[in-house]
């Protein structure tokens, strides 16, 4: 067990098992510490199936407050970083309206897909995987639409005589939502979860980082140019971000 796609597989083939209370996985040392309840004997038995070299390290009794209290702090953060996505969501939203800029459009839409992202990482705490698959697929399909609706609109800009966007309100919000970002990669890099919806929250936070990074200099060059195309650059840019996470979302699903 090495990468992401092999520990949806284990979360698979233990599904259902009443006797399992939570998962949490260490790929980097190929590690997974099972909190369950009565004999084990039935779990191995079912990671021996996964044809996986499954061996067991070692079982010892913890208390279930532990596992509990790792929950709790699991959830705390992600909705912590869930309210601040949705609010820069709004925030970049309605200023890219205000500025004329589809970067921060772009990147708005970027905020409420990572929003998504979080719902999902919170489902996954003590969640049910067909309940974790349902919300993917549907937030997969709906992100997929913004996307298609976003290159619509940026392709009817390059061709259409549209002003320069304010490069003023581009700078300026970009490096509040970049305040944002990080603020949220704080949060989730102090909880220290190995559990792997935890690690890939922080991997789509620090992706975020780049992007405000990139509008920010868009807004730059649109300052420099006085041209709309930086924007517009970025936008694709983001939008084709965006529609990569879709594909992921979407094959998590399955």
């Amino acid at each position: 067990m090495d990468c992401p796609c092999e520990e949806q597989l284990v979360r698979m083939g233990l599904e259902g098992m009443d006797i399992i209370k939570s998962l949490d996985f260490d790929l980097s040392k190929r590690e997974l510490t099972v909190f369950h309840t009565e004999d084990f004997d039935s779990i191995l038995q079912k990671l021996d199936a996964l044809k996986l070299n499954t061996s067991l390290i070692n079982s010892f009794e913890v208390q279930e407050a532990e596992t509990i209290a790792n929950d709790t702090q699991e959830k705390k953060v992600l909705w912590q970083v869930l309210v601040i996505n949705l609010f820069f969501f709004a925030f970049e939203l309605i200023a890219g309206f205000i500025a004329g800029s589809m970067g921060l459009v772009a990147d708005s839409l970027d905020m409420l897909a990572d929003s998504f992202v979080y719902g999902l990482a919170l489902l996954a705490v003590g969640g049910t995987l067909s309940r974790k698959k349902a919300v993917a697929k549907a937030s997969g399909y709906f992100q997929l639409v913004l996307a298609v609706l976003g290159l619509i609109e940026i392709i009817r800009r390059f061709i259409g005589l549209e002003p320069v966007p304010s490069f003023e309100i581009m700078i300026i919000v970009s490096i509040l939502a970049l305040i944002g970002n990080t603020l949220c990669l704080y949060l989730l890099q102090k909880n220290k979860s190995r559990e792997s919806h935890m690690q890939a929250s922080m991997i789509f936070t620090s992706n975020d980082i780049i992007v405000n990074i990139g509008v920010i200099l868009a807004g730059g060059l649109v300052y420099l140019t006085q041209s709309k195309y930086p924007d517009l650059i970025i936008g694709i840019i983001v939008f084709m971000i965006i529609g990569r996470g879709v594909i992921r979302i979407l094959k998590l699903a399955k």
